[in-house]
């Protein structure tokens, strides 16, 4: 994957950063810490400047970020109600349950996108109940472009300072993103295995 996203970088410079964070967004398996720490090399090299580096990444986390918000958007909050009720089973939630996450939501939702930034798989997840709990288009945008600032400085700056052993990095972010997915699915089939509607012993 290294090889495949240095030529898209190299290629279409600051668009292809671009292009390359909203795709990392919209298909998580393609990691933001590659693509940003190879443009901290860039930069290192004097082939990019860092401020539009950071601002071309950033762009593009936020726009992938959007369009899985709009998905939630226009699916919307009542249209849980019949695939809930469903498929309660497999979804291990009751509607009680729905509305207790939108409480929770409505309240630390702001907080949840922006902490959610810095954590791998879930960091894109989260725009999408930001979308079906009704999250306001600004605020889920400004949060989302602050908490993806934030993070592409880290790689970015990784980038610069370690330079081409940076490239290393593509041999242990695969296996985390995939114990970070594993974990997430043992988890559920625990949940799964053990949950019990409220009406049931």
């Amino acid at each position: 994957m290294t090889d495949w996203v240095l030529r898209l970088i190299d290629a279409g410079g600051y668009w292809g950063i671009f292009a390359l964070m909203v795709l990392e967004n919209l298909f998580p398996p393609i990691p933001s810490e590659l693509i940003m720490g190879i443009g901290g090399i860039r930069v290192g090299q004097g082939r990019m400047d860092m401020g539009l580096l950071l601002l071309a990444g950033t762009l593009g986390t936020t726009l992938g970020n959007y369009a899985w918000y709009l998905v939630g958007r226009l699916l919307g909050f009542e249209r849980l109600r019949p695939l809930v009720d469903r498929f309660g089973r497999w979804l291990t939630m009751e509607w009680r349950d729905v509305e207790a996450l939108d409480r929770i939501f409505m309240r630390y939702g702001q907080i949840a996108v922006f902490v959610f930034r810095f954590m791998p798989v879930f960091r894109t997840m989260i725009s999408l109940p930001a979308g079906l709990f009704r999250m306001g288009h600004i605020p889920f945008l400004l949060w989302t472009m602050a908490g993806a600032l934030i993070w592409n400085i880290i790689l970015a700056g990784a980038g610069y300072v370690l330079g081409y052993n940076f490239r290393d990095i593509d041999t242990w972010i695969g296996p985390l993103a995939t114990a970070t997915v594993a974990i997430a699915a043992i988890a559920y089939l625990y949940r799964l295995a053990t949950w019990r509607p409220r009406g049931q012993g």
